[in-house]
């Protein structure tokens, strides 16, 4: 959870150091990173392919299988970030014909450019983050992220204001700046793994697994990683997508747009570190027949979850009007982040439901499931749903983030109803 509450400190100082600088640099990173995020979490839902495998490995004591599932997801992920590089460099070829203020296109490629070279090491860095998660190591990844987060804030307001002698390069030092943090929690990982003493029974297998197993291990996770990734990036293309939307609407409700997926994070990161901490223990209980802890563990998930979402709705909600001037001094655009919120609150419940069981249903595995259900949920439902509030009814941005409350709850119940169904009998 500490690790995802330092994604959420960092995205905070992102938007807000950028926003300073300028309302059109704004507009030009939401835009960017609310599409590029899809390529993110696609690696990062390829990557959770590995916790059922490494947990269920973990759960039956058969720790020196583990290091070839490292292996081979290394492998994995590299032959990955090839594929998602070729995705990027396409999205960077249209963006012309998206329709977007005309202002903000020499602002947005070369921003664009500097975060595909961090793919490969963003792909690199979700593979070792999930391996330590799930046996238990959630602090080397947490000390690694914070870091990272660290570094990133420091070299945001260097490059972006230009100071320690440094050119003020707006909003493309903010993209250098993250460029040089994922560089360096990836070496981070890679350090740890192999010269920790601790990790010597995963580092032999690493280096030792035979053929059979890692043609299995790589088909295996191949088989598990695919849905899970195409379940995750769904989730987050019915988000990402909307900024093709909101861009229609202008330079201002763009910049409101990316400040409300700030808040939205706030929410959201923090019960999903409980989620995932929910989902490794799930792997565990199912490798080890413990079926009574399992179920208590998702539902004690999902209660977390509610009272998290709960504490941290009441201030943003009574502080509405005053929350967008933390990012921006534009007057238009605190009013829309103020209206915003109003939805951003409703749809919590169904978030917290479709969190908690999505993360449980990884850690049993059920892959293929989650990716059919996502895709209804968040494609055939959600897209719709927005071009019909945002765009066709004309209520604007409120009317997009009204939308999201009915995939959002439906993805919950769909889930739950496959996680009762998985262990009907058990």
């Amino acid at each position: 959870m500490v690790g995802n509450i330092g994604t959420i400190v960092l995205n905070f100082a992102d938007t807000l150091m950028i926003g300073r600088h300028s309302t059109e640099e704004l507009a030009a990173a939401s835009f960017i990173n609310t599409l590029f995020i899809i390529l993110i979490l696609f690696a990062t839902g390829f990557s959770i392919g590995i916790t059922p495998m490494v947990g269920y490995l973990f759960g039956n004591g058969r720790h020196d299988k583990i290091g070839g599932v490292v292996r081979m997801a290394l492998v994995a992920s590299s032959m990955l970030s090839l594929l998602l590089i070729l995705i990027a460099i396409g999205f960077y070829h249209v963006i012309p014909l998206l329709g977007q203020p005309e202002q903000l296109l020499g602002l947005m490629r070369p921003y664009l450019i500097v975060n595909i070279i961090s793919l490969p090491f963003v792909c690199w860095t979700c593979s070792y983050k999930q391996f330590f998660d799930t046996i238990g190591r959630t602090k080397l990844s947490m000390t690694v992220l914070v870091v990272g987060n660290i570094l990133n804030i420091l070299g945001n307001y260097i490059l972006i204001y230009g100071k320690c002698g440094l050119p003020e390069l707006g909003l493309i030092g903010a993209g250098f700046s993250t460029l040089f943090a994922r560089i360096v929690m990836a070496i981070l990982f890679f350090l740890i793994f192999f010269h920790k003493k601790e990790f010597t029974v995963y580092k032999a297998h690493f280096f030792v697994a035979v053929r059979f197993k890692k043609e299995l291990y790589f088909k295996l996770l191949n088989k598990l990683g695919w849905p899970s990734a195409m379940q995750v990036a769904t989730e987050s293309a019915a988000f990402s997508i909307t900024a093709i939307f909101v861009g229609w609407m202008g330079v201002s409700s763009l910049a409101a747009h990316q400040i409300m997926l700030t808040i939205s994070q706030l929410f959201f990161m923090v019960y999903l570190g409980f989620c995932s901490a929910s989902g490794v223990l799930v792997s565990h209980y199912f490798g080890s027949g413990d079926f009574e802890s399992l179920r208590r563990c998702s539902w004690a998930c999902f209660n977390i979850a509610l009272l998290e979402s709960t504490a941290v709705g009441i201030p943003i909600y009574f502080y509405r009007d005053q929350i967008g001037w933390l990012f921006s001094t534009d007057a238009n655009v605190v009013s829309m982040v103020s209206m915003t919120i109003i939805p951003l609150m409703v749809y919590q419940v169904g978030d917290a439901l479709q969190c908690t069981f999505a993360n449980t249903l990884r850690g049993l595995g059920e892959m293929r499931a989650l990716m059919v259900s996502s895709f209804v949920c968040f494609f055939i439902v959600s897209l719709p749903l927005s071009w019909l509030f945002g765009v066709y009814f004309q209520w604007g941005l409120v009317g997009i983030w009204s939308s999201f409350s009915i995939p959002l709850t439906l993805a919950g119940i769909i889930y739950y109803w496959v996680y009762r169904r998985k262990l009907k009998g058990r």
